[in-house]
């Protein structure tokens, strides 16, 4: 088995950080339904840097196009939900859309597709087992944040 290149090893070394971060936001929406500026709009800030870098360095540019076009759709598509949702889907769900969009986008759209999808999904089942025991109901607000990173986590293992 060939040995990982510095390249190699520097995706995985940014993939481990997001990671690192992910866990970070997960817990933090998790207790107190925010998503903090101070933490996504650096890393999304740092995760376009890094995109460009890498495009730069290996020509591929499709990754880079596939990155900003995730990043623009479920931002956007996050941004629309919002602005229906009546306070259901907050603009820090938005901005972590748009992160997460970007790092789908660039591993390709099956990642992307199984990533967005996923959050919804197990959003919903949880939602559901939770009316089932009685611990909520149709009003009960729910993190939104942890299911979009448990997602976007699937849709890069799966994908």
């Amino acid at each position: 088995m060939p040995s990982p290149s510095p390249y190699d090893i520097a995706v995985i070394a940014v993939h481990v950080g997001l990671a690192g971060i992910g866990i970070w936001l997960l817990v933090i929406d998790a207790h107190t339904h925010r998503l903090p500026n101070r933490i996504v709009l650096p890393t999304l800030a740092a995760s376009l840097a890094l995109v460009g870098v890498d495009a730069l360095m290996t020509a591929r540019t499709g990754a880079l196009v596939s990155a900003l076009v995730g990043m623009l759709v479920l931002g956007g598509f996050y941004g629309v939900l919002r602005g229906m949702s009546k306070g259901g889907i907050g603009g820090g769900d938005v901005k972590l859309a748009a992160l997460i969009g970007l790092l789908l986008g660039w591993h390709g759209w099956q990642s992307f597709m199984i990533g967005a999808a996923s959050a919804f999904m197990l959003g919903a089942v949880y939602a559901l087992v939770l009316m089932a025991l009685r611990r909520a109901d149709r009003s009960t607000r729910i993190a939104f944040g942890p299911w979009m990173i448990i997602g976007a986590v699937l849709g890069i293992g799966i994908g």
